[in-house]
């Protein structure tokens, strides 16, 4: 028999090669001229790579790791040693630590209110959650003007969301955001560096997962094939792309929701994968590259938080041993605005908000920027923004088969939903129902 799978990006690489390993047929259909999907690597000097997208992982993403070592390649710590640069009042701070210098005792209860709503989401199954149609029928941004009232806690609120999920509040309800935070494993453990989910990173960057699962499968990977059209015949599938029609037993869907619905179905699903109000990612990734870390001399940690965009949190990502690399995060609303402008007024609203963050760096020698917003075979990062009433309609349905139709993706996992992990997880699972299905 063989399998056909739409999307090389971990999810879909991961299904395609435990499935060639139980000695079933695949063929990997990519729309872009490059495998990774959500991953992607900038050279930022030679032979040192930063991740344009998805890069962190942390002790608990036990799957990643293990394909890590599979794989030969070794992970990089985080640093994070230093003062952490703040802009979220008055003035520019520096700070020892990440906790932002604004009214601990309301920050402290809004993480409190934030626990309660993640521990009473039930992440295996969040549409059974208990007062689940309030919750998934109420916004973010609803939830936070009900129940925030420090005009600090109303500032950093959008902050933390941006951070954790790359999302506006406005666009994703209480049920998403509260399954989210508990998919990854609580709010310490997502926020957290030492001891987190931002722990490490691979060594080289996280493409490097995807292109060696991709080389180990060789010509069963085809790119440029954007997938128009899954049709179910009696005994198979034929799946159209804009060159040709391939023909399987079995297909596996392993690109997010809004690409999912974009391809044709025969017959048609029985719920879509998303609706309209589900929202893309809003993350754009901007890399400044210095010669070297220059802000540790200074004894800074490269982390800062602006309550002003562009950048809205910065992060040292500096490949080890080799050039400074200040990754800028650009996420939530910030993310739609700062997409849409010229290239030449991004450049300089960066480089004006680096010189305001860090006045003892210079300009720096390199410079790139990566829109997730816009990105046509991804619509966003990190990932789908289930909007209100998403869960209820179609969670459900995430995982479901269509009949010969299998699903993939990290939109798919309940546990580390929008991670590398959870990527991996539901790569394993679907090519865990065909072999299942087939014997």
């Amino acid at each position: 028999m063989t399998v056909i799978v739409v999307g090389a990006g971990l999810a879909g690489l991961t299904a395609a090669t435990a499935l060639a390993a139980e000695g079933i047929e695949v063929t990997v259909l990519e729309a872009r001229d490059r495998v990774g999907g959500r991953t992607q690597g900038i050279e930022v000097a030679p032979g040192q790579w930063a991740d344009a997208g998805a890069a962190y992982l942390g002790e608990r993403h036990t799957e990643l790791k293990a394909l890590i070592t599979r794989l030969g390649l070794a992970t990089a710590p985080t640093t994070m040693t230093g003062q952490s640069r703040f802009a979220v009042s008055s003035a520019t701070e520096s700070v020892d630590g990440r906790f932002p210098p604004l009214n601990a005792i309301a920050l402290g209860e809004m993480f409190e209110l934030l626990d309660e709503l993640t521990k009473s989401v039930r992440a295996d199954a969040p549409w059974l959650t208990p007062d689940a149609e309030r919750l998934d029928r109420l916004t973010a941004a609803e939830w936070a003007e009900s129940n925030l009232h420090h005009p600090d806690a109303r500032t950093f609120f959008p902050l933390f969301l941006g951070e954790m999920m790359a999302a506006d509040p406005a666009d994703v309800s209480v049920l998403h955001m509260a399954f989210y935070l508990s998919s990854g494993g609580g709010i310490r453990y997502l926020n957290a560096f030492k001891g987190g989910a931002q722990e490490d990173r691979v060594d080289g960057g996280a493409h490097r997962l995807s292109e060696l699962l991709a080389a180990k499968l060789g010509d069963r990977v085809r790119l440029s094939e954007p997938v128009t059209l899954v049709e179910q015949t009696g005994d198979g599938v034929k799946v159209r792309t804009g060159t040709g029609v391939y023909e399987g037993s079995r297909v596996v869907i392993a690109v997010p929701p809004l690409l999912a619905d974009s391809i044709d179905y025969s017959p048609a699903l029985p719920a879509p994968r998303s609706s309209n109000v589900t929202a893309r990612g809003c993350a754009v990734k901007v890399h400044l590259v210095y010669p070297k870390p220059l802000w540790r001399d200074h004894g800074l940690s490269g982390w800062s938080v602006s309550a002003d965009g562009p950048l809205l949190s910065t992060v040292d990502d500096s490949p080890p041993g080799g050039v400074g690399v200040l990754t800028g995060f650009v996420t939530g609303a910030e993310a739609r605005t700062f997409a849409a402008l010229s290239e030449a007024d991004q450049r300089a609203a960066v480089l004006a908000q680096a010189r305001g963050l860090f006045p003892q760096l210079p300009d720096p020698i390199g410079y790139h920027v990566t829109d997730w917003v816009n990105a046509d075979y991804s619509r966003g990062c990190y990932a789908a923004l289930f909007g209100p009433g998403d869960w209820l309609r179609n969670g459900p349905h995430l995982t479901r088969p269509h009949e010969r139709v299998h699903w993939a993706g990290t939109e798919t996992s309940t546990e580390f939903f929008g991670l590398l992990e959870g990527a991996i997880r539901s790569g394993h699972r679907a090519a865990a129902e065909i072999t299942s299905a087939v014997r």
